[in-house]
């Protein structure tokens, strides 16, 4: 997996894997495979759940790393806790990693109560090391070429890793398997081998494309669409990037294809709607003939998508209406993004001051 890209809006997969492309190809050497001894626990603190000194012979574990501030883990955490109480002999053991700060750990994994049910710990990261830096995120997910959480491992009765991907993927009937003594880790190897060389090709060709990017837009997406004829199950996924390399170089065309995304794929996605929505909208004055009205119309299909519910999404069809000289509007739809804010459980600082910023512009 590409590593997440995490900005102050949510983006689609498709960006994050174009960002991450603009560096150069980095492959971690792989000192972890599936079929080798898994490494030890190396934990700093046992937040939940009895503490475990090494694996038990004929047990099946699954170690999963993830992070308060993941918004993928954040999703898989039910998954988890449904997935623990159907296997009580299974042990699914929670580990945090790349953590700013440890010490929001404890607070999240309490708040969270009996919705994260299986244990939990943090990693254990030697004094004024990085966060990355970890013993975990060492010895498992480095070792093993991993860059992205969530990450599952999957330790059979052997003590040996029999498997290592999202735990969304699959991960279930692997443990079944595994539990059976019925599952084929030298031909998931295989496939995982498979898998990744793939993975990395396409990452290289990515890295190509946003190179050329910047200096040919249209030859970019000639070669974009290359990279999608042979793998259609990309056609999706890629759209947005698609979309961004369109807006550099034939604007007319790209809100063509927005319009059209819109009423496919997008129609069921109504974070890329936004994101789409405010790449139109708050251009910086890049765009020469900016399509107003359909940001206006892709940011309504997003609230649409999200009930009303997401104050950023919110927030960007204030802004809509704000570049469409319709201020009313603006200034009325900002405040209900702030209201939407306020309910929120946790209310980020740095958005909160953002989405303040833009309702004093409206009301200018």
């Amino acid at each position: 997996m590409a590593n997440w890209l995490y900005l102050a809006r949510p983006v689609v997969a498709a960006v994050a894997l174009v960002a991450v492309a603009s560096a150069p190809v980095k492959v971690l050497a792989q000192t972890l495979k599936v079929g080798d001894t898994a490494p030890a626990l190396t934990v700093s603190k046992w937040v939940k759940g009895d503490k475990i000194e090494s694996f038990e012979k004929g047990k099946t574990y699954v170690v999963e790393f993830w992070a308060t501030w993941c918004g993928p883990c954040k999703v898989s955490i039910p998954h988890l806790t449904e997935m623990q109480k159907a296997n009580p002999d299974v042990k699914i053991i929670g580990v945090s990693v790349f953590e700013s700060k440890q010490d929001g750990v404890v607070p999240f994994v309490t708040q969270m109560g009996d919705k994260m049910g299986y244990t939990v710990v943090m990693d254990q990261i030697p004094e004024g090391a990085k966060s990355s830096e970890g013993a975990m995120a060492t010895n498992w997910m480095k070792a093993s070429g991993q860059n992205g959480i969530p990450t599952a491992f999957v330790v059979d009765g052997s003590g040996k890793v029999a498997w290592i991907g999202h735990p969304m993927g699959g991960l279930d009937e692997v443990v079944t398997k595994v539990k059976a003594g019925t599952f084929n880790a030298r031909a998931e190897a295989e496939k995982r081998e498979k898998e990744e060389a793939a993975a990395q090709s396409l990452q290289m060709q990515m890295q190509s494309i946003t190179r050329t990017a910047r200096t040919d837009p249209k030859a970019a997406l000639a070669s974009l669409d290359k990279v999608i004829a042979a793998n259609p199950q990309l056609a999706a996924p890629l759209s947005v990037t698609k979309f961004n390399l369109l807006l550099s170089s034939d604007e007319k065309a790209a809100y063509a294809y927005a319009k059209k995304q819109a009423e496919g794929p997008w129609k069921s996605q109504p974070m890329t709607l936004n994101n789409v929505s405010f790449a139109i909208a708050d251009n910086g004055g890049k765009l020469k003939t900016p399509d107003y009205d359909l940001a206006l119309d892709l940011a309504k299909k997003a609230v649409e998508g999200t009930k009303g519910a997401d104050a950023t999404v919110i927030d960007t069809l204030a802004f809509a209406y704000y570049k469409k000289g319709d201020k009313k509007n603006a200034v009325a739809t900002q405040k209900k993004a702030l209201e939407v804010l306020s309910k929120s459980k946790d209310v980020d600082p740095e958005m909160k001051k953002e989405l303040e910023a833009h309702l004093a512009l409206f009301q200018k």
